[in-house]
């Protein structure tokens, strides 16, 4: 028997939003049947899903676990993440790496690195 990976989940205040924010990011559809309450993105791939569950209480803190992302055509999909709603928190260019940290719509922190070719 092994474990695999079936979720990541985010805590939300509505995860139909939140949901329809992150498919915009990986350029995937929402799930069927996302509601306020449950969405899910990317359920049939074979890939970990990301799953949204609203939850009452409020964000307070800096995540701990966060999702890295990266791109060839860095500057085009910044501005594109940033027309989806994301917030531009601080640029790094460390380990040999130049990365933004931003900002989901409900605080939830995630990178956007440069791949250089």
């Amino acid at each position: 028997m092994s474990i695999t990976l079936e979720n990541i989940a985010f805590d939300c205040t509505n995860a139909a939003t939140l949901a329809t924010f992150w498919a915009g990011v990986l350029s995937v559809e929402v799930d069927a049947e996302a509601n306020e309450f449950f969405a899910t993105i990317n359920r049939a791939a074979d890939a970990p899903t990301l799953m949204f569950l609203q939850v009452p209480e409020p964000r307070t803190a800096k995540n701990r676990l966060h999702l890295d992302l990266a791109t060839a055509d860095w500057s085009t999909e910044l501005d594109r993440l940033l027309a989806l709603g994301a917030q531009r928190l601080d640029e790094h260019n460390e380990y040999g790496t130049h990365w933004i940290t931003l900002a989901d719509p409900e605080g939830n922190v995630f990178d956007l690195a440069e791949h250089k070719d």
